[in-house]
């Protein structure tokens, strides 16, 4: 039976009451494998949602495209981007720019998930790439985040490697939809990456990552299959074993005879 796919109302009545699922993909593969697999939520770069084949993939997926904020620009061009997204199929939009930013989106009826806790993009402020909130006054500055993410009119936030007991406090106090990346089950969603379940990322894994399976092994193996494929092609032509009798046209005999002897003739 197909999914109906949800909107910020049914996620917002969710809240609470089962743990979400979401994932961050790539690729139009991923999204259909995601789709199939009854994933809640995911994030995907623009230019998947801009595909006229996404929705056909991927058609009860709450997408959220997302990008970083010194890709797009300012407040205007924010809005320009997300409204093109939107009317394309989005259901909301990934934003780590300023509340500001964030406002100008809601208050025309823009669907906006914000970002709280470790901000890739804003690292540098919080020390780098490591927990936060671990102490009583970082964890009511990202609670303090949070409210004015509520403030802005953003509907739910990314909290990323946050204390677990702090997440969930600041989920229970707070009408936006959580979705934690590292912060536990007191959020309203579980958030990883595609790369990390497929085993395809080859380089630093996060402590919340998960690895189902290794694609970096099968990846690893075609490659080596299609080295030897090639290696096997360039032998064949070096010894004239390509190409064979079968993979080649040949002339009728007379009208071969007719043609070689008005080429020579010529």
């Amino acid at each position: 039976m197909s999914r109906r796919r949800p909107t910020v109302a049914d996620l917002r009545a969710m809240k609470g009451k089962r743990q979400l699922t979401m994932l961050r993909v790539l690729t139009m593969d991923e999204a259909e494998a995601a789709e199939r697999a009854g994933v809640d939520i995911v994030s995907v770069p623009p230019e998947l949602v801009l595909n006229p084949q996404y929705r056909d993939a991927a058609p009860s997926l709450f997408t959220m495209p997302g990008d970083n904020f010194y890709e797009i620009g300012t407040s205007d061009d924010f809005v320009r981007w997300a409204f093109r997204l939107y009317k394309a199929g989005a259901d909301a939009v990934y934003c780590s720019a300023g509340y500001a930013t964030i406002k100008r989106m809601a208050d025309d009826n823009i669907p906006v998930i914000g970002h709280v806790g470790l901000i890739p993009s804003r690292a540098t402020w919080t020390g780098g790439f490591k927990a936060v909130g671990k102490t009583a006054d970082t964890a009511m500055e990202v609670f303090a985040a949070v409210k004015q993410l509520e403030t802005a009119g953003a509907i739910g936030g990314g909290i990323q490697v946050v204390p677990v007991e702090v997440a969930k406090a600041i989920s229970e106090r707070t009408s936006l939809i959580m979705l934690s990346m590292g912060a536990g089950t007191g959020c309203d969603a579980q958030y990883l990456f595609a790369d990390d379940i497929l085993g395809q990322n080859r380089g630093h894994m996060p402590r919340h990552s998960k690895v189902y399976r290794n694609f970096a092994a099968e990846y690893d193996r075609l490659q080596a299959e299609r080295i030897a494929a090639f290696s096997e092609y360039v032998a064949d032509v070096n010894s004239l074993a390509y190409p064979e009798d079968k993979h080649v046209v040949h002339m009728d005999p007379a009208e071969l005879s007719l043609f070689m002897k008005r080429v020579d003739g010529a």
